[in-house]
């Protein structure tokens, strides 16, 4: 391009122009981050008017029922269209098989029923795993050992359909079994769920930033207790970026009505990758240790704790996620409400 000069030697052409004032940079921002972009998961314990902190996760709490609801619906007046719910279960209702999963009237059941009687109109995202239910903390059978595949995928396509009874709008199998998404369609079709939604986690690298997602689980301290210390036999490399589109192709291809991608920070390559090639939403995890990272750095003031929370999701947007679940979901959409309105965020 042939450069335009003004009489002072200058460019005439200066982007800084579309960056001097907040309300340029509001009608030409390519990435819009809102409300209904976000998800807000939540810990579910046992009893009523509960709240325990999660010492690792800073601001988060695992929550009584009752006060679940009360969660809900701050979440929905925020402009949250879902909520993600993950149980901390009672150690002793754990066993070698996670067989508190396929009981219909276990804690994340009772809390889906009394959410949608609740608070109907917010969806209810309910994870499909073993690791709250096992006593050796992973997300499938161990034989000899080792994870079995098949023998999880029977157990997982039971857990799901228990939960859509209960009343789940999305069931999201984060195990990385292979073919756990096919079983769990054939499954809920043949029980009259056609409905119920399959958010695949897809793409879940094997990270060392769930810790503190395990501390509210209470599934960190049973690892390697009875099997493997680690999950890198079913979770996915890090150092491996072709394969995110393999895995998500499978899980399309066996059902999957979106694909998740976790951890969202240190996968902004494969967010973009999946959103340009695949057919279906691609949802994003800004998982417990990203968040709590920056949760710390800003307690210690290092930085401005709300600032980068807003910047971090508007990237992970704009790398191409649908949505993304962030434990500062109702706080950010609070933010971004009030900036609607003429608030600064």
């Amino acid at each position: 391009m042939k450069m335009l000069l003004n009489t002072g030697g200058y460019p005439a052409i200066r982007p800084r122009r579309l960056r001097a004032a907040a309300w340029r940079r509001d009608m030409v921002a390519e990435t819009v981050l809102t409300p209904s972009n976000l998800i807000q998961p939540l810990f579910v314990i046992e009893g009523t008017a509960q709240r325990e902190a999660v010492d690792s996760l800073p601001g988060v709490e695992r929550l009584s029922i009752d006060f679940i609801i009360d969660a809900a619906r701050a979440a929905q007046a925020a402009g949250i269209p879902a909520i993600a719910l993950f149980p901390a279960v009672d150690g002793s209702l754990k066993d070698a098989n996670g067989s508190e999963a396929l009981n219909p009237d276990n804690l994340i059941c009772r809390a889906v029923r009394a959410l949608k009687s609740a608070v109907p109109d917010i969806g209810v995202i309910c994870d499909v795993a073993l690791d709250p239910y096992t006593d050796h903390g992973h997300d499938g059978v161990l034989v000899g050992g080792k994870i079995h595949n098949d023998n999880t995928v029977d157990i997982l396509r039971r857990q799901a359909l228990v939960l859509a009874e209960a009343g789940c709008d999305v069931v999201a199998p984060s195990d990385m079994m292979d073919g756990r998404v096919g079983e769990i369609r054939a499954t809920l079709e043949a029980s009259g769920f056609a409905d119920t939604m399959i958010l695949s986690y897809a793409v879940k690298y094997a990270s060392a930033f769930y810790g503190p997602f395990r501390d509210a689980v209470g599934s960190r301290k049973n690892l390697g207790a009875h099997g493997p210390r680690d999950k890198k036999t079913y979770q996915m490399d890090f150092r491996n970026r072709r394969e995110a589109a393999r895995e998500a192709a499978l899980d399309i291809a066996e059902g999957a009505d979106a694909v998740m991608v976790k951890p969202a920070g240190t996968s902004l390559d494969v967010i973009s990758d999946l959103h340009r090639s695949v057919d279906v939403p691609v949802i994003a995890y800004q998982v417990s240790g990203e968040y709590a990272m920056i949760k710390a750095a800003a307690e210690r003031g290092m930085i401005d704790g709300h600032a980068a929370l807003l910047e971090s999701l508007t990237v992970i947007k704009r790398a191409g996620a649908a949505a993304i679940f962030t434990y500062a979901a109702t706080d950010i959409a609070r933010a971004l409400q009030a900036y609607s309105r003429g608030a600064r965020v």
